[in-house]
């Protein structure tokens, strides 16, 4: 499948910034299941991009602009071939041992309800495989995915609240497979819909299993991506992966918009 993309964010200073320091994780790269054939990121202000790699192999963009600015666009473009590797997530960039995915932070920090639905979940499962398949299973009936929702601030929230964004379904399931001792992390990017008429920013988990290597879990759709899904950065939590991380100089309020959709609707190639 070939997924052409555009992503535009819009950000909005109340009163004008004195100047903006931002780094973007919005490039993605290649792997087993994705080839990236084209992408570029163009930002509305002069300023320069630096462009590097971040601790986990993300390729990340930083800029500073001088305002007075009200608005700062950044669009992100670009065409990726995308292939079924049922979840399989293989000769993607690693930078440290899987060990470090079992580091707990604020976000994906599991509390006795969580723990106890995880260990419920997960002990009539066969085998690893098949527990992090009930695992993601009784998330996905459990907690509701809005995608309106702004993500909250821990998995354990989401959890009691039983409902929240994509990223908090991904950081209750990596709490949980930490929890039960399997090396999770998270991840960002895009999702099509199943009929190709739209695509949308999205977020997953990705679970290392002794006997498979990275497996990749969407417990908002409940489905192992297999071929609809493009992966742009990974991270221990949300913030480690999250599109545009920026400052702002001066006093005020910052409003972010994000709107992603086709520039053109994907096609399956032959």
């Amino acid at each position: 499948m070939r997924l052409r993309v555009r992503n535009e964010i819009v950000c909005r200073y109340r009163p004008a910034a004195t100047n903006v320091v931002g780094l973007m994780r919005l490039t993605p790269r290649d792997h087993y299941g994705q080839h990236v054939i084209d992408w570029s990121i163009d930002v509305s202000v002069d300023c320069r991009l630096r462009v590097s790699e971040d601790a986990f192999g993300n390729q990340a963009h930083a800029f500073e602009v001088t305002g007075p600015l009200e608005t700062l666009t950044i669009e992100a473009t670009g065409e990726v071939d995308l292939f079924d590797s049922t979840g399989f997530v293989r000769d993607a960039i690693e930078r440290f041992p899987v060990e470090l995915y079992l580091r707990e932070t604020q976000a994906t920090a599991a509390d006795l309800a969580l723990r106890a639905f995880a260990d419920e979940a997960m002990a009539k499962a066969p085998a690893p495989l098949g527990a992090m398949h009930a695992l993601m299973g009784a998330l996905h009936e459990r907690v509701t995915c809005d995608p309106a929702a702004a993500p909250v601030d821990s998995a354990s929230a989401a959890f009691a609240a039983r409902s929240g964004a994509a990223a908090d379904l991904a950081h209750a399931f990596i709490a949980a497979a930490r929890h039960s001792g399997a090396p999770a992390r998270f991840v960002s990017g895009y999702a099509a819909d199943p009929q190709g008429e739209g695509a949308s920013a999205h977020a997953w988990a990705e679970v290392w299993l002794d006997e498979y290597g990275w497996i990749a879990f969407d417990p908002a759709a409940n489905v192992c991506p297999h071929g609809r899904h493009l992966r742009v950065a990974i991270g221990l939590e949300r913030l480690g992966a999250a599109p545009l991380r920026s400052v702002r100089g001066g006093y005020g309020e910052e409003q972010v918009a994000s709107e992603v959709a086709f520039v053109a609707p994907y096609r399956q190639e032959q």
